[in-house]
């Protein structure tokens, strides 16, 4: 059986990178190379930091508390050093190493144990092919979380993941553009095997995929030596990089320019007090209290604007109905668009007038979709298009219709007189494509077949 443990980098969601007012934005396409740059992370000759970013200190801190750690109240900056190419300043500004005070430690998230979350500046982008450094993600405010070696397969590592983003989303926290990358440990106990890390790999498919080709190749070739390897997407298999570094390698002390951090009890509490539902929590608020069915609640809370939304729209409509028409209706005009609900302008009271006019029959379904489909942009009251859509039940009324379709299409009448009744499906969009999508779809069936007698 594998033990694995993950150290997971993430970007945090601000404007400005950790010790300097450069904005934060990842990437080339983005920005161009060395544009979002200054004397501070780029490591000029005098230049000093300015105070730590106060909005990332208090992400770190939702972060933490999030995944149930204990927060320090007193937070040193420590100077992690190696030589890179990567990394002006010759060390990098962290609250990890030997004696340093994480932001957060001894927590646990869904059954793993948290050893610790810390923040840290992000290095510069080094091109070893061309030598080129890009200065534009030198300082930007990162998060790590390290978890205690608790999985034990690729599967068990994947799936906490996707929680573990899902979960975190919903304090926007991440910068979700930049994705995140993790630093992965595996080891094969039960053959003797020594801990291998596998460094910065990037998407779950990645992690998941590295964790499954590492075991395969331990399983062969045992190894009796740490080390530090890196996953070849292209080749799918892990390649050594270097022996593996102990802290004492990284030189790590106190920086003089960075005061310590206090944390004050109120701020913490603050933040605390501040934090939305967790996902979990949201999915049995939804069941238990709504009454929605689990397949329709998971899909509602995958995505925190979509769950706010929903809560927004079954304060005035009914809760059964809403959930079908939001998880089915309202992603697939979504993703069809390739947009997420909040680069729309799509009303929650619209779409509850929408699932008004549905439930008492005043516009049939077909038409609602229609209407919805409108929305890819921004939503408007679908009142007045309903006073012109009204549904059409009357009977005689549609009983013409019914039978200039079916006068119309007598080769569909003779295949369902012959025995196929997916005929019939076919003669009653025709009935709808005449009507415009305002006939009545159950009592067209009745009448359709009522005539074809």
């Amino acid at each position: 059986m594998a033990i694995i443990g993950l150290e997971i980098h993430g970007y945090l969601d601000t404007d400005e990178k950790l010790f300097c007012r450069c904005k934060t934005i990842h990437g080339a396409k983005f920005s161009k190379p060395n544009t979002n740059i200054c004397p501070i992370c780029t490591a000029q000759p005098g230049a000093k930091p300015m105070l730590p970013n106060k909005i990332a200190i208090d992400k770190a801190i939702q972060i933490a508390l999030i995944l149930n750690c204990r927060i320090n109240p007193k937070l040193v900056w420590q100077r992690k050093h190696y030589d890179w190419p990567d990394l002006p300043k010759g060390y990098q500004n962290t609250l990890s190493g030997p004696h340093a005070f994480p932001v957060g430690e001894n927590g646990n998230f869904l059954g793993i144990r948290i050893r610790e979350a810390h923040l840290e500046e992000d290095p510069a982008a080094w091109n070893p092919k061309t030598g080129e450094i890009d200065y534009n993600r030198s300082g930007l405010p990162l998060i790590e979380i390290v978890t205690e070696p608790d999985f034990t397969s690729s599967q068990q590592v994947s799936d906490w993941l996707k929680q573990l983003i899902t979960t975190l989303s919903y304090i926007k926290a991440f910068d979700k553009n930049a994705g995140i990358k993790s630093d992965v440990n595996v080891s094969l106990p039960e053959l003797k095997g020594v801990r291998v890390e596998i460094k910065n790999v990037n998407s779950i498919t990645n992690i998941k995929t590295a964790i499954e080709k590492e075991i395969e190749r331990q399983k062969k070739d045992v190894p009796k030596v740490q080390e530090t390897r890196r996953f070849d997407e292209t080749k799918g298999t892990t390649m050594k990089m270097r022996s593996k570094e102990e802290a004492q390698d990284y030189r790590f002390i106190s920086d003089p320019d960075l005061p310590t951090i206090k944390l004050e009890h109120s701020r913490i509490e603050k933040i605390k007090n501040s934090l939305p539902e967790t996902p979990s929590e949201k999915l049995q608020k939804l069941i238990k209290k709504y009454k929605i069915e689990k397949k329709y609640a998971e899909i509602l809370t995958k995505k925190f604007e979509i769950a706010e939304f929903f809560e927004k729209v079954i304060e005035k409509a009914n809760p059964k109905l809403a959930s079908q028409w939001v998880t089915i209706e309202l992603l697939n005009v979504l993703n069809y668009n390739k947009k997420e609900i909040e680069e729309t302008e799509i009303q929650p009271e619209h779409f509850i007038e929408l699932l008004k006019l549905v439930e008492t029959g005043k516009i049939t379904e077909l038409k609602a979709k229609d209407i919805l489909r409108s929305w890819k942009e921004k939503s408007s009251s679908p009142k007045s298009e309903a006073e012109n859509q009204k549904t059409i039940s009357s009977e005689n009324e549609l009983e013409k219709v019914g039978k200039e379709i079916i006068k119309e299409n007598a080769n569909a009448v003779a295949d369902y007189k012959s025995g196929k009744k997916e005929s019939l499906n076919f003669l009653i969009g025709k009935v709808m494509q005449k009507t415009s999508k305002r006939a009545d779809f159950r009592i067209v069936k009745e009448v359709l077949e009522k005539i074809l007698k």
